[in-house]
C-alpha cells in the first residue's frame, strides 16, 4: 500500500510540474507558491467542514518546523523548475529519497542505533552516480544556478520529509499535515512575493498581470499539489523513509513525465545506472 500511495503521489506531482513549467512563464515563483496554498488550504476547509474533521493540533511547532522547511524546498523547486528543463529540475529534487537514505543512515550509525549496513551504503552512492550521470548532458554553463537550486530543493525536501514522518508517528492525520503545510505556503509565498515585488518594482502588487489561462494553470497546480501531498504524506507515514519504494519511485516516475514533455533524452548507460 505504500508503494502504491508514492507511485500515485509521484504521477500527480509530474503533472503539477508540467503545470508550474508552464505557469512560470507569466506568474512568479512566489505567486505560484500562494496559489498552490489557497486552493490546498480551501480545499482541506472544504473536506473538514463536510466530514466534521477537527483541524486543532497539539503540535503547532512541529508543523511550523514542517512548513518553513516544506515551503523553502517548494519555493526553491518551482525557482529551478522555471529556469531549468523539466526532466532535469524534476530528477535534482527527487533526490529527497535519496537524501532521506543518507541522512537518515548516517545519524543511525553515528548515534550507534543502526549497524553499518554495506548493500544501503552502496546503494545510496549508487543512487547519486546515477543522477550525475543523467545531468551531464542536460545541465549547461548558464543554467548552473537552477541546478544548484534544485540540488538544495532536495536535500530540504529530505528535512521536510523526515519531520512528516515524525508527525505521523505523533498521530497526526494526513490532511491535517498538508493544512498547515499550505497555510504555511500562503503566508510564506505572500512575504517573498511583496519583499521581490517592492525590491524590483517599488509596488505591492501580485497577480496583476496574468490571464485567466494563466489562473486556470494556478488553479490546476493547486489541486494536483495537495492531492499529491495527502497521498504522499501518507507513504511516508506508512512506510520507512528509507525503504525502497519510497526510495526510487518519485525520482523514476517525474523523471520519465518530464523527459517526455520537454524533449530531454538519456543516454541508456546513464538510465541503467541511474536505475
Amino acid at each position: 500500500m505504500q508503494s502504491l500511495w508514492m507511485l500515485v503521489a509521484a504521477f500527480v506531482f509530474s503533472i503539477m510540474g508540467v503545470c508550474v513549467k508552464l505557469a512560470s512563464e507569466h506568474a512568479s515563483t512566489s505567486e505560484i507558491v500562494i496559489a498552490r496554498g489557497v486552493v490546498g488550504v480551501s480545499m482541506l476547509l472544504l473536506l473538514t467542514r463536510v466530514r466534521g474533521l477537527p483541524l486543532a493540533t497539539h503540535f503547532p511547532w512541529q508543523h511550523a518546523w514542517r512548513g518553513f522547511v516544506g515551503v523553502s524546498a517548494l519555493w526553491l523547486w518551482f525557482f529551478a523548475i522555471a529556469r531549468l528543463p523539466l526532466a532535469t529540475a524534476m530528477t535534482l529534487n527527487y533526490m529527497a529519497p535519496i537524501w532521506i537514505a543518507a541522512i537518515v543512515f548516517t545519524l543511525g550509525w553515528w548515534n550507534k542505533t543502526r549497524r553499518f549496513e554495506w548493500g544501503l551504503a552502496a546503494a545510496i552512492v549508487t543512487s547519486f552516480i546515477g543522477v550525475a550521470l543523467l545531468l551531464k548532458p542536460t545541465i549547461h554553463a548558464e543554467q548552473w544556478v537552477g541546478g544548484l537550486t534544485a540540488l538544495i530543493s532536495g536535500f530540504i525536501s529530505a528535512l521536510a520529509y523526515i519531520q512528516v514522518k515524525r508527525l505521523g508517528q505523533m498521530g497526526e492525520p494526513e490532511y491535517r499535515v498538508v493544512f498547515y503545510f499550505s497555510a504555511s505556503g500562503v503566508l510564506g509565498g505572500l512575504v517573498s512575493g511583496l519583499i521581490d515585488n517592492w525590491w524590483q518594482t517599488g509596488s505591492l502588487h501580485l497577480f496583476a498581470d496574468l490571464s485567466a489561462h494563466d489562473f486556470l494553470l494556478l488553479f490546476a497546480i493547486g489541486i494536483t499539489a495537495t492531492i499529491a501531498q495527502v497521498a504522499m504524506t501518507r507513504a511516508y507515514r506508512l512506510g520507512r523513509c528509507s525503504s525502497p519504494p519510497i526510495f526510487s519511485t518519485p525520482a523514476l516516475c517525474s523523471r520519465a513525465c518530464g523527459a517526455s514533455c520537454s524533449g530531454t533524452t538519456y543516454s541508456t548507460s546513464a538510465a541503467g545506472s541511474a536505475f
